[in-house]
């Protein structure tokens, strides 16, 4: 969700550094300037967006957030209200950085009681994790599916120059990937959550859990003896469907799989990397398997994470050599 306060100083920069506008921004000078407004805080900002968003609709969820959160929360989910695909939101449960996680009571013609809504936080507030290893070789996604090429000069010029436009674009692609494979897995038979809709800053998914309680994380679980062997087992059959669509996780660990009931979902996958485009893409799945082994070995279950990946980048035909651990992203 972009932020025309705070983004606007971007655009100055680059109109100001651009050696492209230089005569332009001499034609500029001798032109009378006109007074400028002054920029709205962010509080100002945050607050105008939880006054207005979502009073056209009638959308008053019984979740109560916070002043930072209310604008961007409202205006995310107010179109999936809109579209009679849910009826309230009714607690957060999960919060990060990146993006929180908000149970939401579905709408009669979903056919299912509660749905997940994960809410990626505005760019003001968030803090990607550096995402240049895994967008190595990917494809640049619209929101309407479509695949950005070398031939959209707009699009590709605004992402390199970092531009609002720019960043909206990347931000939309980072969302639409993850949409996709949770699409492509949930087709496939994967233990994931079922996606439902997407949004410009949201993903509606199903829910794991139920009305008091959502599903806990695995890295939180201990495990009894009989539920070991059987939950790696089904977390590398995840692996392996990842791989047949030639496709690695990216951030694979105890911490990105629920359990409930005795089963195991796994979430979150806008960091997917392709293992055909990306060089560190041998890197990351040793990386994935390594750590989900760290936790079956607390549970008891001894695996070797090298051996393991080595055979699934065998079996699927990569059979180019290992690549070394990439270097620091700035």
């Amino acid at each position: 969700m972009s932020n025309p306060y705070l983004d606007n100083k971007y655009d100055i920069y680059e109109d100001q550094f651009d050696p492209i506008n230089t005569n332009r921004q001499a034609r500029r000078k001798r032109k009378p300037r006109t007074t400028s407004k002054p920029r709205k805080s962010r509080e100002d900002v945050v607050q105008q967006l939880a006054d207005t968003a979502g009073l056209e609709s009638g959308f008053e969820p019984t979740y109560q957030p916070s002043k930072y959160e209310a604008g961007w929360l409202l205006q995310s989910l107010g179109s999936l209200y809109d579209q009679q695909l849910i009826t309230d939101v009714t607690a957060q449960v999960k919060g990060g950085k990146e993006a929180s996680v908000y149970r939401c009571a579905a709408h009669e013609s979903t056919g299912v009681e509660l749905l997940a809504a994960k809410v990626y936080r505005p760019r003001m507030f968030r803090q990607l994790r550096n995402d240049k290893m895994y967008r190595q070789g990917r494809e640049i996604i619209l929101g309407d599916g479509v695949r950005l090429n070398a031939s959209d000069d707009r699009e590709m010029r605004a992402i390199a120059k970092g531009t609002a436009f720019g960043r909206q674009v990347t931000h939309t692609s980072w969302l639409m990937y993850e949409y996709e494979t949770l699409q492509m897995l949930y087709k496939d038979g994967a233990a994931v959550p079922r996606p439902w809709a997407i949004g410009d800053n949201v993903i509606l998914m199903g829910y794991v859990g139920d009305e008091h309680l959502a599903a806990p994380t695995l890295n939180t679980v201990q495990l009894e003896p009989d539920e070991v062997e059987p939950l790696f087992a089904e977390v590398m059959r995840n692996v392996h469907l990842l791989l047949a669509h030639n496709l690695v996780h990216g951030d694979l660990s105890a911490y990105n799989i629920l359990y409930w009931a005795g089963n195991i979902v796994l979430i979150d996958f806008p960091q997917v990397a392709d293992v055909r485009a990306n060089p560190d893409a041998r890197f990351i799945l040793e990386r994935d398997i390594t750590r989900v082994c760290d936790y079956f070995a607390e549970q008891g279950l001894a695996r070797d994470p090298a051996m393991l990946a080595e055979e699934l980048w065998q079996q699927y035909g990569y059979d180019y050599d290992h690549f070394e651990p990439p270097v620091e992203y700035d």
